[in-house]
């Protein structure tokens, strides 16, 4: 069986990453090709809660198991991977190029502690969902 690598750790330095990410706006809205982190792509999610769970849902369209990474924190997961692209013919010209290719890096911040021993992730048709239980509340 083939399973998704999950690391759980500490929280992510939260002001490296916004101060990384509006100095990038600020740049990127001068020049779109412009960019500071190695991700060129974020795909696409969609999180929501139970009674028991916080369940994240991710766009993964040709990205294998192998290039994709979760990292849990009880407040936050980062998503790390990649895909790969399609070289096009030798004397292709694009008429169109919107699929976006390479590494990508997304950080998450949850709503509610989570209970690391209730962590569970699967990948199926295009989309990984991941369901972390919630930590007991005193």
């Amino acid at each position: 069986m083939d399973y998704i690598k999950i690391r759980f750790g500490d929280d992510f330095d939260h002001c490296r990453l916004k101060s990384e990410k509006s100095i990038e706006d600020m740049f990127q809205s001068l020049n779109p090709m412009f960019r500071l982190e190695k991700s060129s792509w974020k795909p696409q999610v969609d999180i929501y809660e139970t009674d028991e769970d916080i369940v994240i849902q991710v766009t993964m369209a040709g990205v294998e198991k192998e290039n994709m990474e979760i990292e849990i924190s009880n407040k936050a997961i980062k998503l790390l991977g990649k895909r790969s692209g399609n070289p096009p013919k030798e004397k292709a010209t694009y008429r169109l190029a919107e699929i976006q290719y390479g590494a990508f890096e997304r950080v998450l911040f949850l709503p509610c502690p989570i209970d690391t021993n209730k962590v569970t992730a699967s990948y199926a048709n295009g989309f990984l969902q991941i369901n972390l239980g919630k930590a007991a509340t005193a």
